[in-house]
């Protein structure tokens, strides 16, 4: 799969630089003319990487509020940010990441440490072990996490106790059914997710995938 995404990433940047210099000239005269965004992300064997993204928020942002936590009106987004990020636009720089070799197309979703601390380390040990994703089961079932964050006074107690732990358990899933079959159909549900906004096929397609928590079931 590697020599995979080294092809698929390249073929990809390429197709996308007449994008990625317009939005650079947009991003540069917006906001704080910050143009990308780095943040130390736990990855493969759980050696820490910079992720790479399109700025969509003040610069500060993660010494503010709820830090790496982010609802939908969060009054950290700027006004270019936050269509990027709906549209998962702000995403496509870590297609660099994968052809450097520290993601993967479809993997358990790279996270900040401090976004880990309600997950156990023998379940860490096991996603770890599988180079993190540009999307990937965790990242589709919670294509809406900024909204239903939104709906929680504290969204950092619920992302903690409530949705990091089902994101280990999708992950999890994703370690032990991998297969070059199961990245192909992630890939096609990843342009679905993005382009319709739908994530329940992902229930539909993909069986024996673990049960939500009760608390997240209206939500999903």
């Amino acid at each position: 799969m590697r020599l995979f995404d080294i092809f698929v990433s390249f073929v990809f940047l390429l197709i996308l630089s007449p994008l990625f210099i317009f939005l650079i000239f947009l991003l540069k005269f917006t906001g704080e003319g910050e143009i990308f965004f780095f943040q130390e992300r736990v990855g493969y064997h759980g050696v820490n990487f910079k992720v790479m993204k399109f700025a969509t928020m003040l610069k500060n942002s993660p010494n503010m509020g709820s830090g790496t936590i982010t609802s939908k009106n969060d009054q950290r987004i700027l006004s270019v940010g936050r269509f990027l990020r709906k549209t998962k636009i702000n995403e496509l720089p870590q297609l660099w990441n994968v052809l450097r070799g520290d993601m993967s197309l479809i993997g358990p979703r790279p996270h900040a440490q401090r976004d880990l601390e309600g997950v156990s380390d023998d379940l860490l040990k096991l996603i770890h072990n599988v180079r993190p994703g540009l999307s990937g089961v965790g990242s589709l079932i919670f294509r809406n996490e900024e909204e239903i964050l939104q709906q929680f006074e504290d969204p950092r107690n619920f992302y903690d106790s409530v949705i990091a732990p089902y994101k280990a358990e999708l992950e999890i899933w994703y370690v032990y059914n991998r297969s070059f079959s199961l990245y192909i159909i992630l890939l096609f549900l990843t342009a679905y997710v993005v382009v319709l906004g739908n994530n329940r096929i992902v229930y539909r397609l993909l069986s024996g995938l673990p049960v939500a928590p009760t608390r997240l079931v209206q939500y999903l």
